[in-house]
């Protein structure tokens, strides 16, 4: 998908991936799929824990193959996922709103019910099937008769951005692959930078599917295969979904608008380029649209 309005005022050929359009509204889909198609034969039961997106994509990959699926969720995840993953036939688990809370209560019940763990990122099947979304880009891409200069996709466990950087490395290695993430959970490209895993941060953004921080084999691939990773300000993620809703009519999260905010803010490094942004997904509280357009005073 493509703005003219856009594309005008930025300053580059700018392409949207539409994952929000895709199974569960969000590519984790594909992860989730790649992953439950794999299971051993025999398998009665998966878990994961999930901010939503994931927990919701393996529900329905369960459901698919008749496998119960159990989902650990931070009890301030928004209601419009909690909604999904349980529409999709899971069991929902509430823990605190950290990662050594979700892994603790996943790992609990493992112990109890033995079932099989479906990561939400950090996993070479997760990996892989998000490395599908290149694969279609760079497809699509040349089916319309060009090459993009850049992809770029939003950054919270890594699973997307890894994969898609795979793909990108193995079929098309001159496209440069940026990650993009919020200043206000910027682990990613801390870790980045400083080629050490950051594990510990207090996320503050409204892009809630990537507060969560970089898994190991995410950031090894990327460390081996991404050009950079940008980070951007609330302000500019709300002024990206603003744009997206306005322009393109697309009801996407505030996750899938910080690869458009990073082009907004870093126009320099896009200008006159071909750029192809990953809308990572379209789940949220419809009730809370109008809010998130509304700037707090401390918005960076």
């Amino acid at each position: 998908m493509t703005s003219a309005s856009i594309n005008q005022w930025l300053g580059a050929e700018i392409y949207f991936k539409c994952e929000h359009l895709q199974k569960v509204g969000a590519f984790k889909a594909r992860g989730a799929a790649n992953a439950v198609l794999q299971l051993p034969a025999g398998t009665e039961m998966v878990a994961t824990h999930s901010s939503g997106n994931h927990g919701a994509a393996l529900a329905w990959a369960a459901a698919e193959r008749g496998i119960r699926c159990t989902v650990v969720m931070p009890d301030n995840a928004p209601e419009a996922k909690k909604a999904a993953v349980a529409a999709y036939g899971a069991d929902i688990i509430y823990c605190a709103p950290t990662l050594a809370a979700r892994e603790g209560a996943l790992a609990e019940l493992v112990a109890k019910t033995g079932a099989h763990v479906v990561p939400p990122f950090d996993d070479a099947h997760i990996i892989a099937g998000q490395g599908t979304v290149a694969q279609e880009i760079v497809g699509q891409c040349r089916e319309r008769g060009f090459c993009p200069d850049l992809v770029v996709a939003p950054v919270g466990g890594g699973g997307l951005l890894a994969g898609i950087a795979l793909a990108i490395s193995a079929m098309a290695p001159d496209i440069k692959v940026l990650g993009a993430e919020p200043a206000g959970a910027d682990d990613a490209q801390r870790s980045l930078r400083s080629g050490v895993r950051v594990t510990e941060q207090v996320p503050e953004t409204i892009a809630d599917g990537l507060r969560t921080t970089l898994g190991v084999r995410n950031f090894a691939v990327i460390r081996e295969h991404v050009n950079d990773i940008v980070t951007v300000s609330e302000a500019g993620i709300r002024l990206a979904l603003a744009l997206l809703w306005h322009r393109t009519k697309q009801l996407v999260e505030p996750s899938a608008a910080v690869g458009l905010a990073s082009v907004i803010e870093h126009g320099a490094r896009f200008r006159n380029k071909r750029v192809v942004v990953v809308l990572s997904g379209g789940n949220m509280d419809l009730a809370a649209v109008a809010g998130l357009l509304t700037d707090p005073e401390n918005d960076q």
